[in-house]
Formats: C-alpha cells, sequence, structure tokens
C-alpha cells in the first residue's frame, strides 16, 4: 500500500518536521521557530502541530512517519535527555564544560562514529514511539532512513535533474562522515560510504572551536576570517598532512581526537586569520578532488550536495568550477536542520517512487493572514503586559512564552490609507505618516502604524533614503538563509549600514558579510556567472565573484575578496520582486542588502508578535508587516 502523507521528524541538532504529500513538500518548519531557542535540539512536538495544522490534518489522515539516525550516540540521548541537553547548553556557550574534558571528548568522538545495529534501532523505534503517542500518532506506522541517505534523497529529489552525482559531507551520522551516489531512473544508487572516523566535518568543527567559535554555528566565520589572511603556498601548508581525499576516500594518520591534538599544536605558531585560510584551502581542494574523482569515474555531469560541509559557500563555488561540470545544486536545507525533509523524502522516494521535482521555492513555512497582523496591533493597544521595561528596553514575556498578549479584533486601516508620497525622497521618511490628527492607524507605546496601498514601492523608498527595513510578509522560509519573507533590508552600497548591522544588531565580527539579493535579470550584470548557474542557485548556497564595475554598488554585501552570496529572485516572490524593481528605478539595477530576521543569538523571527518585539528590542525604525507600515518613535539615530 502506497503511503501518500508522509511526515519528517529529526530530533537533534536544529530539530524540525516536514509533510510530503502527493509527492511534494509542501511544509516544513524547524523546532528554534515556535520554541525560540536559537538551533533547538529534542523531540520537534512543536513542529509536528503546525505540520498537521497547516494541512488541516487529524493524525490519523498521517500515513507514515519517517525519521532518521539511529546510531549508538543518538539512541543514547534519546534515552538521557540530559546529555543532549548538556551538549547543547555547552555548544551554546550557556554552560561552561565540567570534569574529565579530555576523556569526554574522545569518548565523544568514538562513540559518534560507530555505525546502527539492532539494539539501537529497536532502542530508537519504541522511543519514538512514546514520543508520537500523545501526539495522536502513535498508531502510524514509522520508518528509519539512514543520516546520509536522508541527505541524499533531499539533495537528489529537489534538485529536479534527471540524473547526478549525489554527494553529501558533513561531521557524522549513521557511522558515514559522508557519502556517493548515482542518481539515475528516478533511484539513488550507493558508489561510496565515507567512514565517520575520517570527516571533514569534524576537522573544520575541530578548527571552530580552537578559535573559540561555536561549533555548528561559526564555520561561516572561519571562512570569511580566511579572506583576510596573507596567502600561503599549498606546499607550506601544514593542515594538508592532517586531512586529504585519495581517489574516492578520505585520508588522515589521526583518529578525530588525535586530529584535535594535533590542530592545536599548528594552531598556536599561525595568526588566527591565517590557520583560518589554511584549513579553508584543505577544505576546498580535499573535497573537490574527491568530487571530481567520482565524477571522473561516474561520466556524470551534474552535482546535488547535501550535508553541513555544504554551507561553505567558496567550496561550492569551486565545485560549479570543475571542468565538465553543467550544473550543480546544493539542497538549501544542507544542514542536519534539513534532515526531516530529507527522511520524508526518501520515504516518498521508496514507497511511492515519486523521485524528482524542482523545488522552486522554499516557502513552505507558516503563514499569517491580515485577521493575524490586525489582532497584533490591536494588541499592542489592549495588551495586558508591558512590551518593554522602561529600564532595559528587553521584553519582560518569559521566555517559554514569547508571543506578545493581544486580544481578538480588527484593526481597520486608517483614513489616509496609501503610501508615502512623493515628497519622501530625499526627505525625512516620517513625512509619510501624513497629518498625526487625521491619518494615524494606530499608536501604543512609542509605536505607530497605518495600512500601505503599495508596501514594495514604500520599503524602496525608504530602503534608498538610506533607513534599514524590517521585512515580514508572506510563508516564512525554510532553511538558514532569509530568502524575502523575513528579512532586514537596506541599501547595498553602503559600508556604514554594514557595520552597524553588524556590530550593533547582529553582534558579530565585523568581517562577517552581508548577502544580496537581486533581481535574476540584473545577476548577469552584476556578477560572473551565466547560464544554469543563475537560473538554479536562487538560495544563496553559493558564491560568486561580483563584476569589477560593480564593486561600488555592492560595497556592503561583498567580501574583501570581491565576492558574495547573492539571491536571484524571479516570480516566486511577487511583493519582494516588485520592490527591487523600485529600487532599481534609482540605483539601475534591482539589489538590495539581505540579512536574516532576528537579533543575535535568537532563531529568525516567525510571528507578527515576534516581528514587532523585534522592533522595539533592535531600535530599528521601520517595520512592514505585510500591508502594514509600523514606525517605532524611539528608533536609535544616528
Amino acid at each position: 500500500m502506497q503511503k501518500r502523507t508522509v511526515l519528517g521528524i529529526w530530533d537533534g541538532h536544529d530539530a524540525g518536521a516536514a509533510l510530503v504529500a502527493g509527492g511534494r513538500l509542501v511544509f516544513a518548519i524547524n523546532e528554534e521557530r515556535l520554541s525560540r531557542r536559537k538551533l533547538e535540539v529534542g523531540f520537534p512536538a512543536r513542529a509536528i502541530r503546525a505540520c498537521l495544522d497547516f494541512a488541516g490534518l487529524a493524525p490519523d489522515a498521517v500515513d507514515l512517519v519517517a525519521a532518521s539516525t539511529t546510531d549508538p550516540a543518538k539512541t543514547l540521548t534519546r534515552l538521557v535527555p540530559s546529555l543532549k541537553e548538556e551538549y547543547y547548553l555547552i555548544r551554546r556557550r550557556k554552560l561552561a564544560p565540567r570534569g574529565a574534558d579530555p576523556f569526554k571528548k574522545a569518548f565523544k568522538y568514538r562513540f559518534t562514529e560507530l555505525a546502527p545495529n539492532a539494539v539501537s534501532r529497536a532502542l530508537s523505534r519504541a522511543w519514538l514511539k512514546r514520543r508520537l503517542g500523545p501526539l495522536g500518532l502513535g498508531a502510524v506506522p514509522v520508518a528509519w532512513v539512514d543520516h546520509h541517505f536522508a541527505h541524499a534523497a533531499a539533495a537528489a529529489c529537489c534538485s529536479g535533474f534527471a540524473e547526478a552525482l549525489v554527494v553529501t559531507l558533513d561531521g557524522v551520522g549513521d557511522g558515514r562522515c559522508g557519502s556517493l551516489w548515482r542518481f539515475a531512473d528516478g533511484r539513488l544508487t550507493l558508489i561510496r560510504a565515507l567512514p565517520a572516523r575520517i570527516s571533514f566535518g569534524i576537522f573544520f568543527e575541530h578548527v571552530t572551536n580552537l578559535m573559540n567559535m561555536r561549533e555548528l554555528e561559526d564555520e561561516g566565520k572561519v571562512m570569511a576570517l580566511a579572506n583576510y589572511a596573507y596567502p600561503i603556498p599549498d606546499g607550506e601548508n601544514p593542515l594538508f598532512a592532517v586531512i586529504g581525499a585519495n581517489g574516492l576516500d578520505l585520508v588522515s594518520p589521526h583518529t578525530s581526537t588525535a586530529m584535535f591534538r594535533e590542530l592545536k599544536k599548528i594552531l598556536w605558531r599561525y595568526p588566527s586569520e591565517q590557520f583560518a585560510y589554511m584549513a579553508q584551502r584543505v577544505l576546498e581542494r580535499g573535497a573537490a578532488a574527491l568530487v571530481a574523482e567520482a565524477l571522473r569515474q561516474s561520466g556524470l555531469k551534474k552535482i546535488a550536495a547535501a550535508g553541513g560541509v555544504f554551507s561553505n559557500i567558496k567550496l561550492n563555488m569551486r565545485l560549479a568550477g570543475l571542468p565538465g561540470v553543467e550544473n550543480v545544486y546544493i539542497f538549501p536545507h544542507m544542514g542536519d536542520g534539513g534532515l526531516a525533509i530529507g527522511a520524508a523524502m526518501a520515504a516518498n522516494l521508496e514507497r511511492n517512487g515519486v523521485s524528482a521535482y524542482a523545488l522552486t521555492d522554499l516557502y513552505l513555512g507558516p503563514d499569517f493572514s491580515p485577521a493575524d497582523i490586525a489582532a497584533t496591533l490591536e494588541g499592542l493597544k489592549t495588551r495586558d503586559v508591558p512590551l518593554l521595561e522602561a529600564s532595559s528596553g528587553r521584553e519582560t514575556a518569559p521566555a517559554e512564552d514569547r508571543r506578545l498578549p493581544s486580544r481578538p479584533g480588527r484593526l481597520e486601516p486608517g483614513p489616509f490609507g496609501g503610501g508615502m508620497d512623493s515628497r519622501l525622497r530625499g526627505k525625512d521618511p516620517e513625512e509619510g505618516f501624513g497629518n498625526r490628527a487625521t491619518s494615524l492607524a494606530g499608536e501604543a507605546d512609542g509605536l505607530r502604524w497605518r495600512s500601505s496601498a503599495d508596501a514594495p514601492a514604500e520599503a524602496a523608498r525608504l530602503i534608498l533614503a538610506g533607513e534599514i527595513v524590517l521585512w515580514f510578509r508572506g510563508r516564512m522560509e525554510i532553511g538558514p538563509r532569509a530568502l524575502g519573507n523575513r528579512s532586514i533590508l537596506a541599501r547595498p552600497d553602503s559600508r556604514d549600514i554594514k557595520d552597524r548591522l553588524n556590530v550593533v544588531l547582529k553582534k558579530r565580527v565585523w568581517y562577517q558579510p552581508f548577502c544580496p539579493s537581486m533581481l535574476a535579470e540584473d545577476a548577469s550584470a552584476l556578477i560572473e556567472a551565466s547560464g544554469p548557474a543563475l537560473k538554479d542557485n536562487p538560495s544563496m548556497t553559493m558564491a560568486f565573484r561580483v563584476r569589477p564595475e560593480r564593486l561600488p554598488l555592492m560595497a556592503g554585501v561583498i567580501n574583501i575578496d570581491g565576492t558574495c552570496r547573492p539571491q536571484f529572485v524571479g516570480d516566486e516572490n511577487p511583493a519582494y520582486r516588485d520592490l527591487l524593481r523600485h529600487v532599481r528605478e534609482a540605483l539601475g539595477y534591482g539589489v538590495v542588502l539581505n540579512t536574516s530576521f532576528n537579533i543575535h543569538g535568537e532563531p529568525l523571527v516567525c510571528s507578527p508578535d515576534e516581528a514587532v518585539r523585534m522592533l522595539v528590542d533592535s531600535g530599528i525604525r521601520y517595520l512592514f508587516l505585510d500591508d502594514w507600515l509600523m514606525e517605532n518613535l524611539h528608533a536609535k539615530t544616528d
């Protein structure tokens, strides 16, 4: 019997759930977006309920639950959740390591390298059945999907390719650090499994830890810092002796723990940026050599990839430049946060024979109706709990309840209705709010708001006037990148705005670059790319070199090496596309700075309530909630 409705579950790092129905991915969300704990771990009960609620499904309408990873280490953390929580808090720098750290580190790495066995599979199955019961899913059949098969299925089935070399690379999962597959005729055939004991993901995790950054989170900072080093010849790079590729195998003279010790000995001889550069070179050359050999032996011309290692956009850029490669698809939710999708896709592939379609956009999260937004605004005027503490400006709601208390009700648009008039150009954007006596739609606690007849046009004018704009519209993006529905937007040519966002709002290193969103038809004039690369990379998964003549226009969204990580915007997001078209009228090209709608250490905002809260906490002046424009009257000014 075919299983048409598949619920995918992942309960590890960046836990989440996904729903596949009729052979297509219809909804996905990570638990962090609902729990409000960045990169949440544990059973994703909230995400599961969100999947069912969105589709209007009763639990008994689910045909199959697909979950990933049954190795002994993962099973142990399921049975003893305090271990998972402790690791989460240490990794997030909320709890200091304690006890015999060298022993614990050695045990952790050797234990996580073990492959699943009959006992771990049985214990994981029993654990999952117990957790599904209270959600009404206890009677639904369960399919367990190998960790790397889930990654591979996500990449292959969402690529739209008829055939491809499928590559997975990450830290470790189900006894492997990666895998190579042939995808053809709707089937995935394993070429090579890469054992967990030698892992590019663990190598880069070690480098990140040794530089006092957070593993599974700050690897991008290492990649960015590498651009500030003075290049040295590969022959003088001692890290090439630590790990590399030989044919279809990864090679190293060290175990995972010995590798950490060896890297530590090398680090003290080099500045941090040099160490980052050397590590980045090792990753790029080694992974590219592995993929190149797999392409040669398989005769395939296209690459589909997933796994946390492929969050490295410079590596992905190198893969796209390999001789003979026709196209590269990086699954946009490439890390373990995408395993719920991968598990559902894998089960759908094996049971329903649904193997391939192009994942055209990532707007697959929750949506909020005009009534939801109106209720949030009305609640600002009637809530029982203050939005802010007068002394600190931080929220007073407890961590477990991050919603603004609100009461139902509809807030009708104000009488002035339409957008800001033409006087806004070059003037104070506040003028667009018109006469306070006649045109104010709502005001409470230093906030005021009104409806907008043309939100994309108004947002573009504010951006061009030098304002930072919070943009909340439509269904939430899935994955780690903001793609124009939960975004912070600004001019692309301002280094000052870039620095302000990094230091004040994101609270991260100054050298971390931001990304541009650009009209797909303008991309070839802004970056050095053409053909399939432009068509099939809309999700910020790859670096491109900016054309030299466009460097001034892109000053706020490029790395020091002249590259950027762009989003190509087509017809999949009409409102965002309209905003970029209005920007094009002034700048000549439709391009803006785009970063994720969140404050440092917090997940991407999900609901209108959270968007309003961040407006206040961030000190930014303007927020668009769909077709409502909100102003923070206490916004910080330079």
